[in-house]
């Protein structure tokens, strides 16, 4: 069977600019020629809707252009995914089998997540469709599981219309899963999901087709819109190698930060550049994003800052092609404290002062997003926000949080893939020891062990969920652990403040881990 695959980004509670590229697709010749046409779950209306799902203009606007859909169906079929009211059972997540200007098969998701489960009711998972003398299995990705089981049909092909999000992990898992089903049941296989940005969650794509025997017929590039038909009964396999997650990542995060700007209607964007190795992988970031006209640096040195701060940060912005202005913060910070001391009596500088310089840039670099309609991108990496190592309403502002899903390790890989053919980012600044540069000789690791160290626990405590003791048992330090877990558990109700991230990882800041404030 000639099957073609639409492999798309989804505008969010917009059903009818959705249904325009539906059309478009449906009338290319490729889509005409074969038999079956699929296109990702919630196709009509985007994922997550949260709130928007409950309302009933969303759904009759969703259920207008279905119908639209059908009419426009005459010898033709495909699967098209949307929020549907099921009669006698309520809001039902749904994928419609559409053929011959008609319906002919409703596909309810079974399997809810927590979200989900405030707007949309229970469905019945997967259901079995005869067409062109086979019988094929349609569901969503999380109630294939229900293959597995004995069914007293058995499929010649599975459909799974996915919309899963991205993680670094994930397209690996997806995969090895589709690999399995098709194994246990003997039957082809089409596996489609979306592309794109929809605020901190991201979709890689990554459709792709597989035989009875097996192999892989077609697989889709990750974080691209494309389609492309194919015909499940070719037994030849492509050779097909897999990315590395490095790549997955540089990837996802260009194609979030893209979309959190273009699907707001925004162009612009403003950081503050610190010679750090975190600024300068958010710019370049920004820059592959955006492009180097819609990315402005902001320097602002202090008093405490090295000269290789600003020299490095400068070389930056010359290598990125970027625009900056240099904003010396000490005559402000001097003022400040002026300001402070009748309230601060003679009580010493602590590290209330460094908040204090934290702040001015924060206020620094918002007033200029104010003032120039640009958004500001925060800069923080996971293993700050872990321990809290930030100042709120500091360096801890912004509209959208980056690299706020990247251990600091992480951080130092990513820069070394995107120097892969050549440097932008300054080799110096990958190398030299992180500082905040807020009092005299400061380091990192005045306040925080090294970062191997602190990145390994800390997954193993977020990713893994391993408590103290299981940790130790791995071979680390008891009064180390349970220093680091204390600040982690201790700055929840920070990381709750802090700007949207980019999920990257299975288990992010404030979307996958929530942790009791008090």
């Amino acid at each position: 069977m000639n099957v073609h695959i639409v492999q798309h980004d989804i505008l969010t509670a917009q059903p009818e600019a959705n249904l325009q590229w539906i059309l478009d697709e449906l009338n290319q010749p490729a889509s005409r020629d074969a038999l079956l046409t699929v296109f990702p779950a919630c196709t009509l209306c985007g994922y997550p809707l949260h709130a928007a799902a409950a309302y009933t203009d969303l759904q009759k606007r969703a259920q207008s252009a279905l119908q639209e859909l059908v009419q426009h169906s005459e010898h033709r079929a495909f699967l098209v995914g949307l929020p549907l009211q099921i009669q006698d059972k309520g809001l039902c997540n749904a994928v419609v089998f559409v053929q011959n200007n008609a319906i002919r098969g409703i596909v309810t998701k079974k399997y809810l997540a927590p979200d989900e489960q405030k707007y949309f009711v229970r469905g019945d998972g997967v259901q079995f469709i005869q067409f062109q003398n086979q019988q094929i299995a349609i569901g969503f990705y999380e109630d294939l599981k229900e293959l597995a089981k004995s069914h007293a049909v058995q499929p010649d092909m599975v459909v799974c219309c996915g919309c899963n999000t991205f993680d670094y992990n994930k397209p690996y898992r997806i995969r090895y899963r589709m690999t399995k089903i098709v194994e246990n049941l003997n039957a082809s296989l089409v596996f489609v999901n979306r592309v794109g940005g929809e605020g901190p969650l991201l979709y890689a794509g990554g459709s792709m087709a597989l035989n009875a025997a097996g192999g892989i017929l077609s697989q889709f590039p990750y974080f691209e819109a494309t389609s492309a038909t194919v015909d499940l009964q070719v037994i030849n396999a492509v050779d097909d190698p897999k990315p590395e997650a490095v790549e997955l990542v540089h990837r996802a995060l260009v194609t979030g930060l893209r979309d959190y700007f273009s699907k707001n209607g925004l162009s612009r964007a403003v950081l503050g550049l610190s010679g750090g190795v975190d600024s300068a992988l958010v710019c370049t970031l920004a820059v592959d994003a955006l492009g180097a006209e819609n990315v402005h640096g902001i320097l602002m040195p202090s008093q405490y800052s090295t000269d290789h701060s600003v020299t490095d940060a400068e070389t930056l912005a010359r290598n990125l092609g970027i625009q900056y202005d240099i904003v010396p913060i000490k005559p402000l910070f001097d003022t400040l404290r002026a300001t402070m001391q009748p309230l601060f009596g003679s009580r010493a500088e602590d590290v209330t002062e460094e908040n204090m310089q934290a702040r001015l840039r924060g206020v620094i670099v918002m007033s200029y997003a104010n003032k120039f309609g640009a958004l500001a991108l925060n800069t923080t990496n996971k293993s700050e926000a872990a321990m809290g190592y930030g100042t709120l309403y500091g360096d801890s502002c912004g509209a959208v949080s980056v690299i706020g899903d990247l251990y600091k390790t992480e951080v130092y890989e990513l820069c070394n893939y995107i120097n892969r053919e050549g440097e932008r980012i300054p080799q110096h600044t990958i190398d030299k020891a992180p500082s905040a540069e807020l009092r005299p000789g400061q380091k990192d690791s005045d306040s925080l062990p090294d970062y191997a160290l602190l990145d390994a626990i800390l997954n193993l405590h977020i990713e893994e969920q391993l408590c103290a003791d299981e940790i130790v048992a791995e071979g680390y330090d008891a009064d180390l652990v349970a220093g680091v877990l204390r600040k982690v558990a201790a700055n929840e109700w920070k990381r709750l403040q802090f700007a949207p991230l980019l999920k990257v990882s299975p288990m992010s800041f404030t979307i996958d881990r929530r942790w009791p404030v008090s």
